[in-house]
């Protein structure tokens, strides 16, 4: 279809040629009858008023259109009657070049030989820089733009840059909400073709997980899907960022991952205009809008707004951890939460405020930590005017004034404020001691007296103060400053 910048530039150009030829008749206008021979004896084949010259300018667009082959269902032209034959068979998938080895179809015949370099093995086209071979050479120029970095296709809207025409092609139905593909059986609408072909095996009962792992057993829709699984067991990551070296298993999590480098955020929220690096995040984000939670578990009708939440959620059900503790054989629902839990072990504390140099075990820890300095979501006691960056230790601190001790020790009986005070407890009951030396493996039930220990090894002494610390220990060492003797008798002598 012709568009508005041609249209506009075709009538600018001949708007100019009428111009010159005007100026050339007025020009040429005493030497006509040696110019223009023909117009003594009549027979005119091209007249020059301006009138006359708008109609043949009418008579070939006229003609132009007859040219011209539309299609009837979609609008959409094109130049040759073969090329409209061609689309048509989008619309009635018709397929009529079928490979005689797999039985598989195409609508061209230009596909057919493509495929055949399947069964043949036929890769002509090698990439000079890591071996990937190709069958077609068009192929071949396209993977080159991930080597070069080379992103030809530009989004107008928000300026996100693509490899591939057919991804920013892709990429703009995200604006303008476009879903050109439509089951023909319940009407339902995709983005991409390839989704609806995932869709269609629910019409045709076509099995709709087709390609499964063999070493773990899991099934996926799309062949895609199963090769990029396949990476988890091999540990392939083939997509590294040219910034930094970081490697990724999937070019989606290179895209968000450049990002950092760039602060591009190209999802920007309608509503309150907040801006997000990844699609998934803006998704998430819209839901603090609408309340919308889309994913209920089927056992106790619990919702969700994020599809992963749902999933560890239930294996509340089942009971299932599958990431266990080398060292002390404690298993988690979460991989992340074993990773927390390790610290743990070593005393390592990653996460440093860069305000007051205070370390933490988790980044969580250290968000929270920093709402001290900012005074952000300050929870602050009306009785005492004490503040609580967190609500959960404000509520431990409200039970200090109320005097309620709702966790309670099933063994003996002795309540708490919190529930990890309950926690630490509840060791001297079972006798776990998670807090392990990794040099010479002694375990302590308490972290303060790892730490303590771990000093022995380092040659730094604990520090500790005088004043608040009523240890009988502490006390017995405190006489060696003051020289003071404790005087014991014996019975015996007496």
């Amino acid at each position: 279809m012709i568009s508005e910048d041609h249209v506009t530039l075709y009538t600018g150009v001949m708007m100019l040629k009428i111009q010159l030829h005007l100026m050339l008749h007025e020009m040429e206008e005493k030497n006509q009858y040696e110019e223009h021979p023909d117009f003594i004896t009549g027979e005119n084949p091209f007249i020059c008023s301006q009138t006359e010259k708008s109609q043949n300018e009418v008579s070939s667009q006229k003609r132009a259109q007859k040219t011209s082959f539309t299609c009837q269902q979609c609008g959409k032209s094109f130049k040759q009657k073969e090329n409209l034959k061609v689309h048509t068979r989008i619309h009635t998938g018709e397929k009529p070049f079928t490979c005689q080895q797999c039985g598989k179809s195409f609508t061209q015949k230009v596909s057919l030989t493509l495929h055949m370099k399947v069964h043949t093995g036929e890769t002509p086209y090698s990439c000079q820089q890591c071996g990937h071979r190709f069958t077609e050479k068009r192929s071949l120029e396209i993977h080159l733009r991930i080597h070069s970095g080379e992103k030809p296709y530009s989004c107008r809207v928000c300026g996100r840059r693509f490899i591939r025409r057919e991804d920013l092609k892709s990429h703009t139905r995200v604006h303008s909400g476009e879903k050109p593909h439509t089951c023909p059986q319940c009407g339902k609408s995709f983005t991409q073709k390839g989704n609806l072909s995932t869709h269609m095996r629910v019409h045709t009962g076509e099995k709709p997980f087709p390609y499964t792992c063999k070493l773990c057993g899991k099934s996926f829709s799309r062949k895609l899907n199963l090769n990029i699984h396949m990476r988890i067991h091999t540990g392939k990551k083939p997509f590294k960022c040219s910034q930094c070296g970081k490697s990724f298993k999937e070019k989606r999590h290179l895209n968000a991952h450049v990002t950092i480098h760039t602060g591009e955020k190209p999802y920007t929220c309608k509503l309150c205009g907040k801006s997000y690096t990844r699609k998934e995040n803006l998704k998430f984000h819209m839901s603090v809008h609408t309340g919308e939670k889309p994913y209920t578990c089927k056992l106790c009708g619990k919702s969700y707004k994020r599809k992963e939440n749902l999933t560890f959620h239930r294996e509340n059900h089942t009971g299932e951890k599958l990431f266990k503790c080398s060292q002390c054989g404690k298993s988690f629902k979460q991989k992340k939460y074993l990773i927390g839990h390790m610290t743990i072990h070593t005393g390592e504390k990653p996460f440093v405020c860069d305000q007051c140099e205070k370390s933490f075990r988790c980044k969580g820890h250290l968000d929270l930590h920093m709402r001290s300095h900012s005074g952000e979501n300050c929870f602050i006691c009306q009785q005492c005017g004490k503040s609580f960056s967190h609500k959960g230790n404000f509520e431990n601190h409200m039970r200090v004034h109320t005097g309620e001790k709702p966790f309670t020790c099933p063994n003996c009986g002795k309540s708490f404020t919190a529930k990890g005070n309950l926690k630490i407890h509840m060791r001297i009951h079972t006798g776990e001691k998670p807090y392990k030396c990794l040099q010479c493996d002694i375990s302590f039930t308490y972290h303060t007296d790892l730490k303590r220990h771990l000093q022995t090894h380092s040659g730094k002494k604990f520090q500790t103060s005088c004043h608040t610390e009523e240890n009988g220990n502490f006390n017995n060492h405190l006489r060696i400053h003051s020289e003071e003797r404790q005087q014991f008798s014996c019975d015996l002598s007496n």
